[in-house]
């Protein structure tokens, strides 16, 4: 995490009006500028009211969808019963 551009290493910086935060997430950049500061810890409607999100947008994603998960294109993956029985009558064949 940074402030104003200088990573902290303390949970406990102090902030005030105007700072800007760089958070980075596992796949995401977050840049949000402080706009004031909250007397008390409230719903997310509230607290969203106190900072400005200057995050660069996502980068589009693909035309196809992923496939769901659990299912895997013919052939590839593990062999199936059938495909070791036929692994091992080639094999025995020698």
């Amino acid at each position: 995490m940074r402030v104003n551009k200088e990573k902290i290493s303390s949970a406990s910086k102090a902030l005030k009006v105007g700072d800007v935060l760089t958070i980075t997430l596992e796949r995401r950049i977050l840049v949000l500028k402080v706009l004031e500061l909250g007397t008390r810890r409230g719903p997310y409607e509230e607290a969203r009211k106190l900072y400005e999100d200057m995050s660069p947008p996502p980068p589009p994603k693909k035309d196809s969808p992923p496939p769901p998960p659990g299912q895997r294109e013919a052939g590839s993956g593990r062999p199936t019963k059938r495909d070791r029985r036929k692994i091992d009558a080639f094999r025995l064949d020698d």
